[in-house]
């Protein structure tokens, strides 16, 4: 006890000299209170219900989604919501949100980066593990899908009884070896009836038997409904399904979910996918079906997804990539729009982002020779790979500029011959990009 009161108050002595003298301070206060006491999370998250958010892509929309949909509950909730997912990270929550001498019930709705998952669950117990997708992302650090999912059953493993929400569009998760109960999402209808997946899609080959899938329909990349013609594996039946997408705008989309019309705030399909998992948590913990019809229709897009930020009279939105699924779906997204836009692309190959940028080549980037780009701005530390991928994908060379610092791209934005700009960047592109801006005057801090 005395262990982990002293834990305890380290971390939020740390946590508030960080936010104040710094203005952030997500991960250190957790280090140290887990050097002080190992298992400090036993301590921090009793009376609380946890719910973990992992996967590939969508990991940081839909926590944003559940944690406003339970926080219009009775029930206090918290999230870390400023995206820091590791162990630390999720270590600084839990203590930032814990009371000595009040001892209510709390919900806690994290998201959790997917090696994560087994460090956090052998010491608490959540009551909802939630999986989204399982893309190739930065192999150098998970390595192939496969080894992902098999990091995050490793957590899962710890406790047979929590509920399992997964994406049952999603082969890889259609027959997990796990007694824990399952609930299901996915889509019953395709936007453009595709049947095809790619040569470079990520899992093609039955789980079960390693035969190449037959799909009914692809949504996108490996995603879809599909079943093995060899053993007869299949996608599972749906709890939570997109039963027609009635509307897909830029700004937007409207869509039938279990017989009932939502409105969607955000565009694209993968966002389809992550207002449809945060309905089926929702249902899950019994949040009434006005609370996740409002936040569904109102969430607000932050911090690099889908962010749009007005730089005197551009308005830029900011779409994160980080694999070449994620990528695909915000040019697809991107696609939407019909105006002229200038395109900004900035690529790193720090830690964070991946160091191997030989991904961009799987990504569809010929599919933007097709779209009435201007100028295409190019910058980061990679900047040069990116320049190259972008001529031989769009066979132009003399719309293609490349700037070396954040303040020669920032006046490249501001004179760009359209009023939007979209740019899609790496994770530490986007950090030290929005950084630049708080210091500059032309956003406020995030972590305020």
């Amino acid at each position: 006890m005395i262990q982990s009161t002293l834990a305890i108050l380290a971390s939020k002595s740390a946590s508030f000299i960080l936010k104040k003298g710094f203005k952030k301070g997500t991960s250190l206060p957790g280090k140290i209170a887990s050097k002080i006491c190992p298992d400090i999370m036993r301590h921090v998250s009793k009376r609380v219900k946890i719910v973990l958010i992992t996967g590939t892509n969508g990991k940081t929309t839909t926590t944003s989604m559940v944690y406003h949909m339970a926080d219009k509950t009775k029930v206090p909730a918290f999230s870390n919501i400023s995206g820091a997912n590791m162990e630390w990270g999720i270590i600084t929550s839990f203590i930032d949100h814990y009371r000595f001498f009040k001892k209510e019930e709390k919900t806690a709705i994290i998201e959790i980066d997917e090696a994560n998952v087994p460090l956090i669950c052998r010491y608490v117990k959540p009551d909802i593990i939630c999986i989204t997708n399982l893309f190739r992302d930065q192999l150098d650090r998970y390595g192939e899908v496969y080894t992902t999912l098999e990091k995050i059953m490793k957590g899962v493993a710890y406790h047979q009884d929590t509920l399992l929400i997964l994406n049952g569009d999603e082969p890889l998760l259609g027959h997990l070896d796990c007694p824990n109960p399952k609930r299901y999402y996915g889509f019953n209808v395709s936007y453009d009836q595709d049947q095809q997946i790619e040569m470079n899609t990520d899992a093609k080959h039955c789980i079960v038997c390693k035969h190449p899938y037959d799909y009914d329909f692809v949504t996108y990349n490996h995603l879809g409904k599909y079943h093995c013609p060899n053993c007869g594996y299949e996608r599972p039946a749906l709890d939570d399904a997109v039963e027609a997408i009635l509307e897909m705008k830029p700004y937007g989309s409207k869509v039938i979910i279990n017989k009932e019309e939502y409105t969607i705030s955000q565009a694209g399909l993968y966002n389809i996918y992550n207002a449809l998992c945060a309905y089926s948590i929702g249902e899950a913990l019994a949040i009434d079906h006005t609370i996740i019809k409002d936040v569904l229709e109102n969430q607000e897009s932050r911090f690099g997804r889908q962010e749009v930020i007005q730089l005197e009279d551009k308005k830029m939105t900011i779409f994160l990539v980080k694999n070449p699924a994620g990528f695909n779906q915000t040019i697809d997204t991107i696609a939407l729009d019909q105006e002229p836009f200038t395109c900004l692309f900035m690529l790193n190959d720090r830690y964070a982002d991946g160091t191997d940028v030989s991904w961009i080549y799987d990504v569809h980037l010929e599919n933007l020779a097709k779209l009435p780009i201007k100028e295409y701005i190019i910058g980061g530390i990679r900047a040069y790979d990116m320049a190259v991928r972008l001529k031989i994908a769009t066979g132009k060379s003399d719309h293609l500029n490349v700037y070396e610092d954040y303040e020669a791209i920032t006046k490249a934005v501001l004179a760009a011959p359209t009023p939007h700009v979209y740019a899609t960047l790496t994770y530490t592109a986007m950090l030290e990009y929005r950084k630049y801006l708080e210091n500059a005057g032309y956003i406020k801090d995030y972590w305020r």
